[in-house]
C-alpha cells in the first residue's frame, strides 16, 4: 500500500500502517481524503492489530523503524503511525528516525490536561482498555496523569472489525457505540474535562461524540497530524 494525496509532491507526512483489511472511510487515518495535505502510506507486512494492541510485540520495533526510514527517504518530513497503541515504541522510533515522530494521539494527552481545571481529569476511549498499560503511559510521560480510561472492547461492531479484522465495516452501528461509550465514560467520571482517542480509527465518529458530551474538547489522531502538520508547513 503506497498512497498519496497528491502524487506530484515531492514530500509529504508520512504514515506508518498496521497490516489490515477494514474499510478506510474518510475521516480514518488511512483513508487519503481526510488530510488536507499529501501523505504516503507505508505497511507494516504482519503487524496486525492482534499483534500491536493485545500481544504489544516487540519484535514489530525494526519493522516500523525499517518503515519510516523508507518513508523518510521517499520524502517524508514527519512521521506519524495507524495505531495509538505505538506509544509503546515512541522512544525507540523518536531515536531512529531523523523527523519527527507523532507515533500516538495519546501525546495529546500532554496538551489536554494543560487546558482544563486541574480538578478535572482527561478521559481516553481505546481500542481496549485492558492492553492499554501503564508502560504505553509512561513510554510517553503520561503515567502520573489523573485519567479515566474506557475501552471499546464490548462494542460488538467495532472490535469485530478493528480488532478482529471483519473486512466490513457498520458505520452507522459503530457510531452509535462509540457515542454510547462516551456516555459512559462521562457517566461514570463527571470530572473529565476533554476527551483523548486513542484509535486511529474513531476520527470518523468525533463529531458525534463531541455532541454527546455537550462539546467537550475532543483530541484524536487526526487532530494531532493536522497540527503537526501546520508547525512544519508554512504557507
Amino acid at each position: 500500500m503506497e498512497l498519496t494525496k497528491n502524487k506530484s509532491s515531492a514530500s509529504s507526512f508520512g504514515i506508518i500502517m498496521l497490516d489490515t483489511t477494514f474499510p478506510r472511510i474518510k475521516g480514518d487515518i488511512g483513508n487519503p481524503a481526510t488530510f488536507g495535505f499529501p501523505v504516503r502510506y507505508r505497511v507494516v507486512k504482519g503487524a496486525s492489530p492482534e499483534r500491536m494492541v493485545i500481544q504489544a510485540d516487540k519484535s514489530l520495533i525494526q519493522p516500523f523503524i525499517e518503515a519510516g526510514r523508507s518513508l523518510i527517504r521517499e520524502g517524508a518530513f514527519a512521521i506519524a503511525t495507524s495505531c495509538g497503541f505505538l506509544a509503546l515504541f515512541h522512544k525507540e522510533l523518536t531515536q531512529a528516525l531523523d523527523v519527527p515522530v507523532f507515533s500516538s494521539s495519546l501525546l495529546q494527552v500532554h496538551m489536554a490536561q494543560s487546558i482544563i481545571r486541574k480538578n478535572q481529569k482527561v478521559g481516553i476511549i481505546t481500542a481496549r482498555k485492558e492492553s492499554l498499560t501503564r508502560g504505553h503511559l509512561a513510554a510517553i510521560g503520561i503515567e502520573h496523569y489523573p485519567l479515566a480510561i474506557i475501552g471499546m472492547e464490548k462494542a460488538e461492531e467495532f472490535s469485530s472489525v478493528f480488532i478482529k479484522g471483519k473486512p466490513t465495516l457498520d458505520s452507522e452501528k459503530c457510531g452509535k457505540e462509540m457515542k454510547t461509550a462516551a456516555l459512559n465514560l462521562k457517566k461514570q467520571h463527571p470530572d473529565i474535562g476533554a476527551i483523548v482517542l486513542e484509535c486511529t480509527n474513531m476520527p470518523p465518529y468525533t463529531k458525534i461524540i463531541h455532541t454527546a458530551t455537550k462539546g467537550l474538547p475532543i483530541f484524536d489522531v487526526v487532530t494531532m497530524i493536522n497540527y503537526a502538520h501546520s508547525t512544519l508547513i508554512y504557507v
